[in-house]
């Protein structure tokens, strides 16, 4: 599956990106997140249907502010995750319930925290 975004509100929802025009990296290394393959490893999970996973923007800079995830599994059930960086708990926490909303309505997964 392609990356799918989502408008959640006040917040932008859009794959991770690292490229010539946008670069989460540094704002995934200010959420703990140093792995130089963590972006490549997100976009391939998407492509294998393992894990969805969202960078929650600001929607006029772009700039990721919380990650949340949705991982299916093989009995119509998926775990939702997430992570934000110091200072952005409602960003993750408005954007797992757009993401909730979505897999449940969307993509049929019964979700579980």
């Amino acid at each position: 599956m392609e990356p799918i975004e989502v408008n959640a509100g006040r917040w932008y929802l859009r794959a991770l990106r690292s490229d010539g025009r946008v670069d989460d990296r540094t704002a995934l290394a200010a959420g703990g997140i140093v792995d130089p393959d963590y972006v490549a490893r997100r976009h391939t999970e998407w492509a294998a249907e393992t894990h969805f996973s969202w960078a929650v923007c600001e929607p006029t800079t772009g700039e990721l502010l919380a990650e949340v995830g949705l991982t299916p599994g093989s009995d119509g059930t998926a775990q939702l995750s997430g992570w934000a960086r110091p200072g952005h708990a409602g960003a993750l926490d408005d954007a797992r319930a757009t993401i909730r909303r979505f897999a449940e309505q969307a993509l049929g997964y019964s979700v579980c925290d």
